[in-house]
C-alpha cells in the first residue's frame, strides 16, 4: 500500500532550533519525536537562501540555474513545469497545499495541487486569500498585518494582535487536521503540504506564548573576532533595509531570540495536534512525515539579521523524515543533503517511476544508506553582479560573492562555527583551487554563464558597497490597502 505523505514546512527556521539535536534552550517535543522516530539529516542545505527560489527548487527538484528563479523578485518556472505535485496528482494521489506557497508571479496558482487553502504574507486582495478572507468573516477585518508589523518593526519582537485560535499558525494546523480527518476513510493515498509562515519575521507569537522564553536566558549571538572578514555585500545590504545596521543592542537581540524560539515552540505544539489527528484516524503508521524549511535566519550572529547569506545559520535547514514502518528510526545522517532531494524522495515513496536525470537531487533514502554518489550540494542567491554561490561537501565549504569579488573557504570539520575564512591561507591554497574549479565547472555545465565565461575564472563585476547615508535603502512593507483603513480626524 502506497503511503500518505505529510510534508510539514516552516519558513526561515534555523537548523539548530530542535532540542533533540542539541539545543538546550528550546522546548520542541514534537520535533524531537520526529528525530527519535525518523532520520535527522543534519547537513541539509537550501538551494537558495531566499523564499521563492528555494521553493521553486524544492518543488521541481532543480537548482536555480535550471528553474531560472534566483530571487524573490523573479517568477517561478512556467506553471506547466513539472513539479512533484503534478506527478502525485496524475498518479492517484489526492494533493492539497495548506498555507504559504509563495508562488510568483501568481500566488494563487495550483502548480500540481488539486486544491489549496492559501495563506500568504502580504496580500494584494483579502478576498483572494483564504486566511485573510476568513479573518474578515470572523470579525478581524481591522487587522492590517496578521503575521506581525513589518517595515520599521520587522526585527522588533511583538505580541500578535490575534488570539491563539485565530493566529495564522493555528489556522494552518486546523485545516491540516480537517484534511487528515476527511481523508481517514478515503481509498486513495494523499499528499498534504502543511506550510507555516512562521517563524519568519516579524516574530509575533500569540498570548501567552510570548512568555515561553525570557530574554536574559537566551544565548548571545555568535560574534567572531574576525567579523569583517566573514561578511559579504548581501549581509550588509540586508542589515540596512531591515533597520539593523545602526548598532547592536544585545538585550534586544536576546529578546528577538526569545520571541523567535516562542514562534518555533508554538509551531511545535501545533505539530502535536496534527500528529494526534493522524493517530486517532488510524493513519499514523502509513504516513511518511517530512519536515523541512526553506532557509535559516541569522538572529544577530555575525552582527547580521535575516537570510540570503551562505553561513550555516542562513543556508542550512532542518530536515527530518519519519519513514513508515520505523525504517531508519533514530538515525542521524551527516551526509550533505538539499531541498532538491525532496522531489525524488517523494516520488520514490509514492512508487512513481522517474529517471535520476529528471532531478538535480537524489532520494534521501539513498543519502542515509550511503548510496548518494555525490560529493557536493549547491546553493545560489541572485546572479550576475549580485550573485552569491555556495558549494559544500562533508568537509569543506566554498563561497564566492560577485558583488565583493571575493572567495570564502571554511573547514566544516574543524571550524563548524565558520570563524576563519581560509581563502587566503597558503596552506589551503590547493583545496581552494580544487573547490573553485569544481564549482565553476558545475556552473558552466548547468548553463550559469553569468557567473563564468568558461575560462576557469569567475566573471568580473564591479564591487558594490552600501551607501554612506544610513537612511538610504530603508524600505516599507505594507499591505497595499492599508491607507484606506486610516480614519481622518474629524
Amino acid at each position: 500500500m502506497r503511503p500518505n505523505i505529510l510534508h510539514l514546512f516552516t519558513d526561515q527556521q534555523r537548523f539548530d532550533t530542535i532540542s533533540a539535536l542539541g539545543n538546550p534552550h528550546i522546548h520542541t517535543p514534537n520535533f524531537d519525536r520526529l528525530v527519535h522516530e525518523g532520520t535527522a539529516f543534519t547537513r541539509a542545505y537550501s538551494p537558495s537562501p531566499e523564499c521563492v527560489p528555494a521553493r521553486a527548487s524544492m518543488i521541481t527538484g532543480w537548482y536555480p540555474p535550471r528553474t531560472n528563479c534566483y530571487c524573490n523578485e523573479q517568477a517561478m518556472p512556467a506553471e506547466d513545469t513539472p513539479t512533484y505535485m503534478h506527478h502525485l496528482s496524475s498518479n492517484g494521489y489526492n494533493t492539497v497545499g495548506i498555507g504559504k506557497c509563495h508562488f510568483t508571479k501568481d500566488p494563487h496558482a495550483l502548480r500540481g495541487f488539486q486544491k489549496r487553502f492559501s495563506q500568504e504574507e502580504i496580500v494584494e486582495d483579502r478576498d483572494a486569500d483564504d486566511y485573510a478572507r476568513w479573518l474578515v468573516e470572523e470579525g478581524y477585518d481591522w487587522v492590517l498585518e496578521p503575521h506581525g508589523v513589518r517595515g520599521e518593526m520587522y526585527y522588533v519582537p511583538q505580541v500578535s494582535v490575534l488570539p491563539e485560535r485565530a493566529h495564522p499558525v493555528t489556522w494552518v494546523a486546523d485545516h491540516t487536521i480537517q484534511y487528515i480527518e476527511c481523508q481517514g476513510k478515503a481509498e486513495e493515498p494523499w499528499y498534504a503540504f502543511c506550510s507555516f509562515v512562521h517563524p519568519h519575521p516579524p516574530f509575533a507569537p500569540p498570548v501567552p506564548w510570548h512568555k515561553s522564553y525570557r530574554a536574559p536566558n537566551m544565548p548571545l549571538p555568535d560574534m567572531p573576532q574576525s567579523l569583517d572578514d566573514l561578511l559579504c555585500f548581501v549581509n550588509r545590504f540586508q542589515n540596512r533595509y531591515k533597520y539593523r545596521d545602526r548598532g547592536i543592542d544585545l538585550n534586544l537581540v536576546r529578546c528577538i531570540r526569545a520571541y523567535y524560539y516562542a514562534c518555533v515552540s508554538f509551531i511545535d505544539w501545533q505539530l502535536g495536534r496534527i500528529f494526534k489527528a493522524l493517530e486517532e484516524s488510524g493513519q499514523w503508521d502509513n504516513t511518511l512525515i517530512m519536515l523541512s524549511s526553506d532557509h535559516g535566519e541569522y538572529l544577530g550572529d555575525y552582527g547580521c539579521f535575516g537570510k540570503r547569506g551562505m553561513h550555516e545559520v542562513s543556508a542550512r535547514v532542518p530536515m527530518l523524515v519519519r519513514w513508515p514502518g520505523g525504517e531508519y528510526a533514530g538515525r542521524t545522517c551527516s551526509e550533505v543533503a538539499s531541498l532538491v532531494d525532496l522531489a525524488p524522495t517523494i516520488l520514490e515513496a509514492a512508487e512513481i517511476p522517474f529517471s535520476p536525470e529528471d532531478f538535480d537531487g537524489c532520494s534521501l533514502r539513498n543519502v542515509v544508506a550511503g548510496k548518494a554518489n555525490r560529493e557536493y550540494v549547491y546553493s545560489q542567491y541572485n546572479r550576475a553582479e549580485n550573485g552569491l554561490y555556495l558549494m559544500v561537501s562533508k568537509n569543506w565549504k566554498y563561497i564566492f560573492s560577485a558583488p565583493d569579488q571575493r572567495e570564502y573557504l571554511f573547514d566544516c570539520l574543524n571550524d563548524p562555527g565558520e570563524h576563519h575564512n581560509l581563502a587566503q591561507s597558503p596552506s589551503h591554497r590547493e583545496t581552494l583551487l580544487r573547490l573553485r574549479k569544481d564549482c565553476l565547472n558545475w556552473l558552466h555545465e548547468v548553463g550559469e554563464h553569468e557567473a563564468t565565461d568558461g575560462s576557469g575564472t569567475w566573471r568580473q563585476y564591479p564591487k558594490r558597497s552600501i551607501p554612506s547615508d544610513p537612511d538610504s535603502g530603508l524600505i516599507y512593507q505594507d499591505p497595499p490597502w492599508w491607507q484606506g483603513a486610516l480614519q481622518s480626524p474629524s
